[in-house]
């Protein structure tokens, strides 16, 4: 135990010292009535595509003189923020009344790039006191006409902030846009644009700890976090049910396994053996490509310890609302300080497997999930370039997850793979394995691989489905996900219905005399990856407004590598669920 605090002591310090912002009920924001605090503008975008956002002044906005860019911190650079100091002056307790801080003459290209943007439906996002502001840029007058050529659109030139405090804190900022303060973008001509601001204080007993809490509240009202909970406990008591009923029926036909065998034991010796104690010299005989195997299980094993950390992050509160970059920084922190597990696992289990190449198998699991991680990230880096969008990471974040690469997550793969080489754990098989191995007979179109997977599959993700759509809302939209403790629970049950549904299609299998059940209870384990990916087909074209090429791409791109990881991961537990399993019930009979 002490090695999983120590390390979880440390991701937390490296969270809270690099995340850039620290929690607001942690550090001193302490005013003075005139003082200066911070506004910064942080991005623009289409409101339905949350991956493409732009730099703030990269719309003609007036940009005022001596405008500074904050320094980003790694995980905050990952989630696309790039901040420069606003050109609006929210002095503590200094209230404004219309205040004009721009006259701008719009040129015909400003104003199609305006109108172009306002189209968009773009909206900005700025942080005052690290307290988070959205509001949108324009509005489109339809006026009940169905023709877009004839829709009237206009730029808002007026915002207007309200701003509570408590003593000497701020506590809760808003903004809204005038509506009857606008300029006309409609045709392609020259327009002027006094752009003002207005500023009101109020007073509140709000207590600075609490200020965040808006931000949860309003992530899940009350109303529908008793629907959630409702549909979780649903959900969780039919596949429980479900997992029971098989469970039931499994312990019976294995019991009367057992029994059957001790009589044939008891019996002639010559009587001819059936079933899964036929193949007992196979069923222990070491899968094909193991040194893939063995890396699958090392990346599943690290994955499955890093959603483990994140979870544990989570429940202690380090994932508050607009805490920016703390869970990207902890992804990718955690990745390489848990890389050493991935090491151990596969270079353990490949030399159980009497594999001889472990460097290369090494090598093979460093490369496993990051490989098709770095070709997406790639790609669609360079698409981010091309659309000049936040999304796209300088070259000095490069940089430094590449030396994070090379300098720990290497280095700690390199030291597990030595440290499970020199394990010299043998495998523990309960039967001897013969030398040749035995023809499966014919079997069903059913009993592949295939039909086996969608059977495995589809009924651990009936127990996350539910949950999904909430996930997706917050990862590819602009809603706030803070009920952690629910997500654990429903990832508990997965664990669960995907240990017991790989263990009963494996039975299943090895009852028909099929041996090739190493691969296969891995795939069983995994295919929920699949199911998730098919289900972001359906929310992309069902359930959300999302377009373009850039967002496209990195919806189903990211997608891909997230699924990808799921996959690895369930596919170990499936496995290793299967392994204890045949472990146990071979162990239960004499096979000699």
């Amino acid at each position: 135990m002490r090695t999983p605090t120590t390390l979880l002591l440390f991701v937390g310090a490296i969270l809270f010292s690099g995340a850039g912002h620290v929690r607001s009920d942690a550090s001193d924001h302490r005013y003075k009535e005139g003082d200066i605090v911070p506004l910064y503008a942080n991005k623009v975008g289409p409101f339905h595509n949350p991956s493409e956002t732009y730099r703030y002044f990269d719309l003609p906005f007036c940009i005022p003189e001596g405008v500074k860019e904050k320094k980003e911190a790694l995980g905050e650079v990952l989630n696309g923020d790039r901040l420069v100091s606003a050109p609006y002056k929210l002095n503590f307790k200094d209230e404004k009344e219309s205040k004009v801080y721009c006259n701008k003459k719009l040129s015909k290209e400003d104003v199609k790039q305006f109108r172009k943007a306002v189209e968009k439906d773009y909206y900005f996002q700025m942080y005052y006191d690290d307290l988070p502001i959205w509001g949108f840029i324009g509005k489109v007058d339809k006026d009940i006409k169905s023709d877009p050529s004839e829709y009237k659109y206009f730029l808002y030139k007026h915002i207007q902030f309200e701003i509570l405090y408590n003593k000497d804190r701020v506590i809760e900022i808003s903004a809204r846009m005038d509506p009857h303060s606008l300029v006309d973008l409609t045709e392609d001509k020259e327009a002027d644009a006094d752009f003002m601001y207005t500023v009101k204080w109020k007073e509140t007993e709000t207590p600075f700890e609490k200020r965040m809490e808006k931000y949860s509240m309003s992530s899940s009202l009350p109303h529908h976090l008793e629907i959630h909970w409702f549909s979780i406990i649903n959900s969780c008591v039919t596949v429980l049910l479900l997992t029971g009923f098989l469970a039931t029926i499994l312990m019976r036909v294995l019991k009367n396994d057992f029994m059957k065998y001790a009589q044939d034991e008891e019996a002639a010796d010559d009587q001819e053996e059936t079933g899964w104690k036929y193949i007992h010299g196979d069923v222990f005989r070491f899968p094909k490509h193991n040194s893939l195997f063995a890396a699958s299980l090392g990346s599943g094993t690290q994955l499955f310890t890093l959603t483990i950390f994140i979870f544990m992050l989570a429940l202690v509160g380090v994932f508050y609302p607009y805490n920016r970059g703390a869970l990207f920084t902890a992804l990718v922190v955690i990745y390489a300080l848990t890389s050493g597990i991935a090491g151990y696992t596969s270079a353990s289990f490949y030399c159980q497997l009497e594999g001889k190449s472990w460097v290369r198998n090494l090598l093979l699991t460093g490369c496993l999930f990051c490989g098709p991680l770095f070709l997406t990230f790639c790609f669609l880096n360079t698409v981010a370039i091309t659309y000049t969008a936040t999304a796209a990471l300088p070259f000095g974040t490069i940089v430094v997850i590449v030396l994070i690469w090379t300098l720990v997550t290497s280095p700690l793969l390199v030291l597990g793979g030595i440290a499970g080489k020199n394990s010299k754990a043998e495998f523990q098989a309960p039967c001897r394995t013969t030398k040749y191995p035995r023809e499966i007979p014919p079997l069903p179109w059913y009993r592949s691989a295939i039909p086996q997977m969608a059977m495995a599959g589809f009924l651990p993700f009936s127990a996350i489905y539910i949950e999904l759509y909430y996930i997706f809302a917050s990862v590819w939209g602009h809603r706030i996900y803070t009920i952690y403790s629910i997500l654990f629970i429903v990832f508990i049950i997965l664990i669960i219905v995907t240990a017991f549904i790989t263990v009963a299609l494996t039975y299943f299998q090895l009852a028909a005399e099929d041996h090739l059940w190493w691969w296969r209870s891995f795939l069983c384990g995994g295919s929920t990856g699949l199911f998730i990916y098919a289900y972001c087909l359906y929310y992309y074209y069902a359930r959300s407004d999302m377009s373009g090429f850039m967002q496209t791409s990195f919806f189903f791109g990211y997608m891909a590598c997230i699924c990808y990881g799921f996959f690895l991961m369930l596919g170990t537990v499936g496995f290793r669920a299967a392994l204890l399993f045949v472990r146990h019930i071979y162990r239960s009979i004499k096979c000699e």
